[in-house]
């Protein structure tokens, strides 16, 4: 009767003893790798201002060519920062809509979803930002005289 209790018992004892070594292990190799990443990582306080420079990258895209920063349309310079005002004047719903239809590719469907709005709401808010946007550039642009 003793006899199958006692090799339970053994299963159990050896089966434990198995989890035991696998997680000792297993603990061992996690020592060892974290040792090694410690060795590979430098931390951030420790760089020097020539290696912290080489993380980033800032673009500088036409920074300082004006040249580049505006064109002639139609007799006016348009730069961008006027563009960018021009957009900025713009009710908040009018400009979503331009900027999703002209920037982002949207048709006037997928803008009606997304903002829940009918198509032909749509249609018309960016009809009347154009209408802004151009009123707004003929006002504030410079006139030009090649």
């Amino acid at each position: 009767m003793n006899e199958p209790i006692r090799t339970q018992w053994q299963i159990r004892c050896a089966f434990n003893g198995f989890c035991k070594l696998a997680l000792k292990r297993e603990a061992m190799n996690a020592h060892r790798d974290t040792k090694q990443r410690q060795l590979r990582e430098v931390t951030f306080s420790d760089l020097s201002p020539l290696e912290e420079k080489q993380l980033y990258v800032c673009d500088e895209y036409f920074a300082d060519d004006e040249a580049e920063q505006s064109f002639v349309v139609g007799g006016k310079e348009i730069t961008a920062k006027l563009l960018a005002e021009a957009l900025h004047s713009l009710p908040e719903e009018k400009r979503e809509t331009v900027l999703l239809y002209y920037f982002f590719d949207m048709s006037e469907r997928e803008i009606a979803k997304f903002c829940n709005l009918s198509r032909t709401t749509v249609q018309s808010r960016r009809t009347s930002s154009m209408k802004l946007l151009k009123r707004y550039l003929e006002e504030k642009a410079y006139d030009c005289t090649d």
